[in-house]
């Protein structure tokens, strides 16, 4: 069994994998707050119904959860005061589309971890095993030109 975890692209493999997409996009930066966190859901789940992913679908759902994981995320463990958070969506063209989620924060030092404790014993930090779960797959990678780091993560539309 193979994991999807990690650090699996490289930021010239995803600028290279970049002209798959076929133009719908939503890129937005959002405050990096609960509430923000809660609008970038929000206007992710609108978004997705007006590019045919329904709402109710497993996959509108998915995206949405993984979304949310990676906004809450960025809020709680990329922080930095006075820094926005920054999300980008992307809907691929072709007979197996994707929807592509990446959210960065300004946080460098705070990386996710690619191989989480034993979820038993957590109190928390069970949100990128979900991003696991129902993603194809995810990862992180640092951003260029910048502080910070980019999480994303890839899911199938049915």
């Amino acid at each position: 069994m193979t994991s999807k975890l990690g650090r699996s692209a490289r930021p010239a493999q995803l600028a290279a994998s970049a002209g798959r997409f076929d133009g719908r996009s939503f890129d937005m930066r959002f405050s990096s707050t609960p509430r923000g966190a809660r609008l970038a859901r929000r206007l992710v789940g609108v978004r997705l119904d007006e590019w045919g992913v329904p709402y109710g679908s497993g996959a509108h759902e998915a995206v949405v959860l993984v979304v949310s994981e990676l906004a809450t995320n960025a809020v709680r463990h990329g922080h930095v005061p006075g820094r926005d958070f920054h999300l980008l969506l992307r809907l691929s063209a072709g007979p197996r589309p994707v929807v592509r989620v990446e959210v960065s924060d300004t946080r460098t030092e705070r990386v996710p971890l690619v191989k989480p404790s034993d979820p038993e014993l957590m109190d928390g930090g069970r949100g990128l095993l979900l991003v696991g779960d129902v993603s194809e797959r995810w990862g992180w990678y640092p951003r260029s030109g910048a502080p910070g780091k980019t999480v994303w993560a890839e899911c199938r539309i049915a």
